[in-house]
């Protein structure tokens, strides 16, 4: 991979789940996906997803997962040059009582009979982080402001990355040129499946 380290990417998650897998084909263990994401779940909230391997909707702590449809997209990620510790941000989260720490939980049966991808809107969902971290680190926010311009910008996980969703990938690059100093940048098309996902996902 090259993504930035403490960017809320995933990178870690997603290493984990890698072994996982690896781990099941070398020692001939035969596991099934769905022991393989019951044991990834000990490991973290967000290591089951990767070994789903496509796009999802994610409930409970990230464990409950249903597979969803979405267009292709081309997306623009942004990362200040900072390294965001997410044991400090959910530890700041945690503790500071004026934030809605309870956030109503959005889940697949809201939405159900209507397209995922066309009729939800982006806007109908928030990261309860954001707010803890653009606090605490002044690059995020200013680079979240920065790229608002271009469409919803939201921030990975529990940043440092921000990302916007864009039609085209000239559109993606054409925004990527433009990013601001002491940023790391990259764009990235999405995928419907993991690539590996058939290999893993035969039994």
């Amino acid at each position: 991979k090259r993504i930035p380290m403490g960017g809320g990417l995933g990178g870690g998650s997603s290493d984990a789940a890698t072994v996982l897998i690896a781990l099941n084909h070398l020692w001939k263990l035969n596991l099934s996906s769905i022991v393989l994401m019951e044991v990834a779940l000990k490991l973290g909230a967000d290591v089951p997803v990767f070994i789903f391997g496509q796009n999802a909707w994610a409930e409970g702590v990230g464990e409950v997962l249903y597979a969803i449809e979405l267009p292709q997209t081309y997306y623009v990620v942004i990362t200040p040059k900072i390294h965001v510790a997410t044991a400090e941000v959910f530890k700041r989260f945690n503790a500071n009582k004026s934030l809605t720490k309870y956030t109503n939980p959005k889940t697949i049966a809201s939405f159900s009979g209507q397209p995922f991808s066309s009729h939800v809107e982006v806007n109908e969902f928030k990261n309860d982080l954001v707010q803890t971290v653009c606090e605490d680190y002044e690059q995020v926010l200013a680079t979240l402001n920065w790229l608002k311009q271009f469409g919803s910008a939201r921030m990975s996980g529990s940043g440092a990355s921000l990302f916007v969703a864009v039609g085209t990938e000239a559109q993606a690059n054409e925004i990527l040129q433009k990013k601001p100093i002491n940023t790391l940048g990259f764009v990235a098309k999405s995928l419907k499946y993991h690539p590996m996902y058939e290999t893993n996902h035969h039994q």
